[in-house]
């Protein structure tokens, strides 16, 4: 009896043994299943800025789920998150988020990086790490066509203009200040919301970026886009405040360096192709 006992508690020890070491068949299922599986890479954005992103109710044209949402993102930026993320094999999340949540999203780590029309300025570069420039932003002018300053040739015909433009951008920090005698309105949280704000006549003038102003007219055709490159009567912007890049936690040496590489493939005509394309199915403009 005490033989058979003691073989009893033998093999009970020996099954307990091996559970402790090995872990149960659906634990070793489910690290096989991380082990074979993509990383995710989690790209931020407003899901609100047309070309660049934006929200729609469908997956039409390619666009990608946004998390915890019933919708979809796409635009210029999505375009670009699905390649560098096929392009370094990692699944892609697309994560919404308001203009002044995406700086420190990704200094948290929340969020792997923010693709979301940012200019690689010095003070974002204090907080973050951005990649080579995917973009190269023009600065532009946008008017009503039968408004005051439709026929603008510079910035010095602006002068005494009611005006806004985005809340944190070099639009409405850097350039509307430089606009003589200007009526600087609050700054509007979103670019949806700049927009809006010269649709219905309370600002007479919004600063954006080429991109946003082509889109825009496509969305509203009572606007006018105003250029002054070449004018000799621009706005004074750098390079910095002009490039848009992509912005990764402080230190992630191996996503900024993978991120690069794919945007070494890439050319400025690569990058204005599409542009125009995200610009053509932008959901205003059909």
């Amino acid at each position: 009896m005490k033989k058979r006992l003691l073989s009893i508690v033998l093999a009970a020890t020996m099954v307990v043994g091996l559970t402790a070491c090995g872990g149960s068949a659906s634990d070793q299922s489910e690290k096989s299943t991380e082990a074979a599986g993509k990383k995710t890479l989690k790209v931020a954005m407003e899901c609100g800025y047309a070309p660049y992103n934006w929200t729609q109710s469908d997956d039409s044209n390619g666009a990608v789920p946004i998390k915890d949402s019933k919708d979809y993102a796409y635009g210029y930026d999505v375009m670009m998150a699905k390649k560098i993320a096929d392009e370094l094999g990692y699944d892609l999340e697309i994560v919404k988020l308001d203009w002044d949540s995406l700086v420190p999203a990704v200094q948290s780590g929340t969020v792997d990086c923010v693709i979301a029309g940012q200019s690689i300025t010095s003070e974002r570069l204090e907080m973050v790490d951005f990649s080579d420039p995917y973009y190269y932003a023009s600065i532009i002018t946008l008017v009503k066509n039968d408004g005051q300053y439709a026929d603008a040739k510079g910035i010095s015909d602006l002068a005494g203009a009611t005006c806004t433009s985005q809340l944190g951008t070099i639009w409405y920090d850097v350039c509307l200040p430089q606009i003589q005698d200007a009526n600087i309105q609050p700054a509007q949280e979103s670019a949806p919301a700049m927009l809006v704000a010269l649709e219905s006549g309370r600002t007479d003038v919004v600063v954006t970026d080429m991109p946003t102003g082509m889109a825009a007219v496509v969305a509203y055709p009572d606007f006018k886009l105003l250029d002054f490159a070449g004018s000799g009567d621009d706005y004074e912007v750098s390079d910095e405040e002009i490039n848009i890049g992509i912005s990764v936690q402080k230190g992630n040496t191996e996503l900024l360096e993978g991120i690069n590489s794919v945007l070494a493939t890439m050319t400025t005509d690569d990058y204005d192709a599409m542009m125009n394309e995200a610009i053509s199915v932008q959901p205003l403009s059909e």
